[in-house]
């Protein structure tokens, strides 16, 4: 079976659904031109928090409209992909035996940090999908040995996809234009977190409030980094972070992807 490289995504605003700029393209190129197809996959998404790692194990997965205030065109859409209850025991079952206390949800759906991007990934919506949440309780450190733990998952045809934000501070969108320049504290730390995924500092990265730059100003909170640190756990240790460049959206969310390789075959992963 063809190993599947975990990848982190920054999803930006709910509307990159209808405007899809740069970083929409982007993943269509990465999963049509630069990805083997799997044959599952299991979104980590910044929007489920739980106290617990939880693993949705539902048949068919519904649409979550989790946002308010959009155009009403935004609604009308949807991703209706089969569920992936066989990936969620698999999930579980690492999980456990990681010692990390999994749970089980047997109603939740894709919220718009998973089916937004899956639209440009995987628009047929054919491919089986399931979500495991982020416990923002838990820290960067945990959330990197959470994605150790799912390694098996690259060899068994799964995608590991991390959905959150390489830079998310929200509060400094307002009165930005959709294609404005970054200023130099979101591009300085998007930088700084690409290189050191570049590097496979993993240290680094599970340190990022107290190593990266501006790095409080670029998250307030934590939850939209941490999928990228789970992706990268996937990868295994000594993994590496290919970066795949997809513009900045209001100036201050960063819009790359990261294609996670492992340290035995890091280089021409993409090729």
């Amino acid at each position: 079976m063809t190993r599947i490289p975990p990848v982190f995504v920054s999803h930006g605003s709910p509307m990159l659904a209808l405007e899809p700029a740069t970083a929409g393209p982007m993943m269509r190129t990465l999963a049509r031109e630069r990805l083997p197809r799997p044959e599952a996959i299991l979104v980590v998404s910044a929007h489920w928090e739980t106290t617990s790692p939880t693993v949705s194990r539902v048949a068919r997965s519904p649409i979550i409209h989790d946002f308010s205030g959009f155009p009403r065109r935004l609604y009308e859409l949807g991703y209706d992909a089969p569920g992936a209850p066989a990936l969620a025991e698999r999930t579980r079952s690492l999980l456990d035996s990681a010692g990390l206390e999994p749970r089980v949800s047997e109603d939740r759906g894709l919220d718009h940090g998973a089916w937004v991007p899956l639209r440009y990934l995987y628009p047929e919506a054919a491919l089986p999908v399931t979500q495991l949440s982020v416990v923002p309780r838990r820290g960067a450190a945990w959330h990197l040995d959470l994605g150790r733990a799912l390694r098996p998952l690259a060899d068994e045809g799964v995608l590991v996809l991390g959905s959150g934000g390489l830079t998310h501070n929200l509060g400094e969108i307002h009165g930005r234009a959709a294609d404005a320049r970054p200023p130099d504290w979101v591009s300085g730390f998007a930088d700084w977190a690409a290189a050191r995924l570049e590097a496979g500092d993993a240290d680094a990265l599970a340190a990022f409030r107290e190593l990266g730059p501006h790095a409080a100003q670029n998250h307030p909170t934590e939850e939209h980094f941490l999928p990228l640190l789970v992706a990268l756990g996937a990868a295994g240790r000594g993994a590496t972070g290919l970066r795949v460049p997809g513009g900045f959206t209001y100036g201050v969310l960063a819009m790359d992807a990261f294609v996670m390789a492992a340290a035995a075959s890091a280089e021409g992963s993409l090729q």
